[in-house]
């Protein structure tokens, strides 16, 4: 059983007719909410256009809800989509992670630091023979 497909009601923050919005159990930092479709589907790229608006929807409900109660500085919003890309529940979701100065040593490439292959890229991208055009 996927533990996204039956939203507990006293755990929906937010809903709309396509996706709902709740807290994370596994918080990165105070707030950090999920956004996910009420259709079982594994990949944002499943998601119909009417799905993917209503997420993106719930994602600004959901930032003026931090913004109002969490005062962040600033806000990651990461979809992790297959599971060589992290996805460890096989249900969309979308992260909307609210960031707080000091909450990360050094936050300036955050996504690469997470995902650890920067370092590689750059070293294929700078050199002589790469192909590579970022």
């Amino acid at each position: 059983p996927c533990i996204f497909c039956s939203p507990s009601p006293d755990k929906t923050l937010f809903s709309n007719t396509y996706a709902y919005c709740r807290f994370d159990d596994y918080p990165v930092t105070p707030g950090h909410l999920l956004i996910i479709p009420y259709r079982h589907i594994k990949s944002f790229f499943d998601a119909t256009n009417e799905e993917q608006a209503a997420m993106m929807d719930l994602v600004r409900s959901g930032k003026e809800y931090l913004h109002e109660n969490y005062h962040p500085h600033g806000y990651n919003i990461a979809i992790n989509d297959g599971e060589v890309a992290g996805q460890t529940v096989m249900h969309l979701h979308i992260h909307l992670i609210p960031r707080y100065p000091g909450d990360m040593e050094d936050p300036k490439g955050w996504v690469h630091s997470v995902i650890h292959v920067s370092e590689k890229m750059l070293k294929e991208k700078d050199s002589p023979q790469s192909s590579m055009k970022l």
